[in-house]
């Protein structure tokens, strides 16, 4: 056994992350479908943890106090990044957007856990193929595994990233064709004033600053982070009394919610941070999927092979079902809705960087809107996260409700 330290387990995946960016930047396609550089980097060392022990039977344990620091920091930003003013702004098309959001999550979750069950697994284990990878990607799959493995799953984190990491891809290689597809059958194009470039203008030119300026920004946006850290540690010894299971870091993003959107409201009084508090939940979100990407387990996998793979085949097909026969009605049959579809694919099996590629992608081909790439960032950058938090939790807490 060979144990690594906090201290090593961090340089380990900071080496991850460089060893992705480097592979990424070779192999064109990962680069295409938005594979974050972690997510290569770490399954290339888990690879290599997967072969040492295969050939000389020994195993690599790690030390991951700072992964879950990394992760609570990463969670609370995201909750920085909730601006409830924009629901109002971002017309019908958002709202709808949202609640279809919403409508995906139930639907994830209610398959996957009703597969497990028709195959005699515990019903929580369908979990691990459900929203939690799928919509919420490997941050919400490696902040999950712990409460997951709480309950009885073991090996929660290797498989609900290697889940996770299979809905990126397919994310990314369903999202274009579904929508190339509608928008071809249905003969349709951008409305009047939208076509042009794929990137619209920037209204402002952000002001420059000088570096002590720009630090002392960064001081206070740490600041802003652990204050909502701390108030959520508070809060979360309260959820606790509910009897639903909240992950460790709920209560800090419930509460970065409410101070960003009441410092929202007294802008004279107090300003947040914002960009520089995503910055850093970027920092965080990098090393926190490097170390967790490093520490699979992924010769736990293979007893789980047949159910994973039944409920993984079921995802994407319901992905293609909703997208065609539910998002797309829905968001109004117009060009803009199509393009919408594919980015509804993009994070609802992956994340949105791949929504965002994937709209990018058949704008280029059949012509730029504007719509999509105002209102999908809005929804993936915080909504999505909340709302599946949410939902994640009350599916855990009551796997019953749902049982087919």
């Amino acid at each position: 056994m060979i144990v690594l330290d906090h201290t090593m387990t961090a340089a380990l995946g900071v080496f991850a992350l460089v060893l992705g960016r480097f592979i990424n930047g070779k192999v064109k396609f990962l680069s295409r479908i938005c594979i974050p550089d972690p997510v290569t980097g770490g399954l290339a060392v888990s690879f290599l943890s997967l072969a040492l022990k295969a050939f000389t039977g020994v195993e690599i344990s790690f030390d991951t106090s700072i992964q879950d620091i990394c992760m609570l920091i990463f969670f609370t930003s995201i909750g920085f990044q909730c601006d409830l003013s924009a629901i109002k702004k971002g017309g019908k098309q958002l709202v709808v957007l949202i609640v279809l959001v919403a409508i995906l999550i139930i639907l994830q979750n209610s398959v996957a856990i009703g597969i497990a069950s028709s195959m005699g697994l515990d019903p929580v284990f369908g979990m691990v193929a459900g929203s939690i990878p799928m919509c919420g990607g490997h941050g919400t799959a490696a902040g999950f595994s712990e409460l997951l493995e709480s309950h009885g799953i073991d090996n929660a984190r290797s498989i609900t990233m290697a889940t996770a990491t299979f809905g990126l891809i397919a994310g990314s290689l369903i999202g274009g064709p579904i929508a190339g597809s509608l928008i071809s059958r249905k003969h349709l194009s951008p409305g009047e004033g939208e076509s042009g470039s794929l990137e619209p203008e920037k209204e402002t030119i952000e002001k420059e600053l000088c570096e002590s300026e720009k630090m002392n920004r960064f001081t206070f946006a740490t600041f802003e982070i652990f204050i909502a850290m701390g108030l959520g540690s508070l809060l979360g010894k309260l959820l606790s009394v509910t009897g639903i299971s909240f992950p460790s870091y709920f209560g800090s993003l419930v509460c970065a919610i409410v101070l960003r959107n009441v410092t929202d409201a007294v802008p004279k009084c107090i300003k947040m941070h914002s960009a520089e508090i995503t910055k850093i939940g970027s920092v965080c979100l990098s090393l926190f999927l490097g170390m967790a990407m490093c520490s699979l387990r992924l010769w736990e996998l293979a007893d789980l092979a047949l159910p994973l793979c039944i409920m993984l085949i079921s995802q994407v097909v319901l992905m293609f079902f909703f997208c065609k026969f539910i998002a797309f009605p829905l968001l109004g049959r117009n060009y803009s809705a199509a393009v919408l579809v594919g980015g509804v694919c993009g994070f609802g099996l992956g994340a949105t960087p791949n929504a965002m590629a994937n709209m990018a992608a058949i704008c280029s081909k059949h012509g730029y809107t504007s719509i999509p790439f105002i209102i999908v960032p809005l929804v993936g950058a915080s909504i999505l996260d909340i709302m599946n938090i949410t939902f994640i939790s009350l599916f855990i807490s009551f796997p019953w409700l749902v049982q087919i």
